[in-house]
């Protein structure tokens, strides 16, 4: 997975990546708050960032207010780090809307297992967002099947969204799951095929016992 790391000492820096390398991540570095907010902004953001709440231009704690603040279909998964260890310190990080907080000097097992929770955060969210995304398309069909349908008066072919003409069976098939099979109504049956439609009486006379036609007298 690609991780932002935004940590404005090149040490811990350098530590934080060789960590992520040796697991399996991808690190992106980044320098200080204004490169780390321009990073989780775009469009190919990172899924995940470790934060360092002392950096210049702009501090972990409003990057993460500022990230929060944008609607986004996956967001990031935020990981604060620093030396500020306080209860009070901890409530701001997670407030401002960090997942989780590693205080400093960090520990790269409790490091690596925080990440892999992390991880499988991330996992879940975008088997949600896959999910979402089914139900908004399948919502797009039946509003689709459920306005209005331009249809020939005369072959009863349908007009679809790209203006070409199409039969009952392929608009239908191509708006939902449904399939076909074919058959012929009574109607259709009498006017297509008489010889082999019944007139009245007809049947009612072959089940009489005894009822013969005008050949047998």
């Amino acid at each position: 997975m690609r991780i932002l790391i935004a940590e404005d000492d090149i040490t811990s820096r350098t530590v934080l990546s060789a960590v992520l390398q040796k697991n399996g991540h991808e690190p992106v570095e980044a320098r200080d708050g204004a490169e780390a907010l321009a990073t989780l902004l775009r469009e190919d953001a990172p899924r995940m960032a470790i934060l360092d709440w002392m950096m210049p231009e702009i501090d972990g704690v409003e990057v993460c207010r500022r990230v929060r603040a944008r609607e986004q279909e996956r967001p990031p998964y935020l990981i604060m780090l620093t030396t500020r260890g306080e209860k009070t310190d901890v409530s701001t990080g997670l407030r401002a809307g960090a997942n989780d907080y590693i205080a400093k000097p960090f520990n790269a097992v409790e490091l690596v297992a925080r990440i892999e929770v992390g991880c499988r955060y991330v996992a879940l969210e975008d088997r949600y967002a896959a999910k979402v995304r089914e139900f908004q398309e399948a919502l797009a069909q039946i509003k689709t099947l459920s306005g209005i349908v331009p249809i020939c008066s005369h072959c009863k072919k349908i007009r679809d969204d790209e203006g070409y003409w199409n039969q009952v069976e392929a608009f239908v098939a191509s708006h939902t799951d449904a399939r076909f099979t074919h058959g012929i109504c009574p109607e259709c049956m009498a006017k297509l095929y008489p010889e082999y439609v019944d007139k009245p009486g007809e049947a009612e006379s072959k089940k009489q016992p005894g009822v013969t036609g005008p050949e047998s007298r």
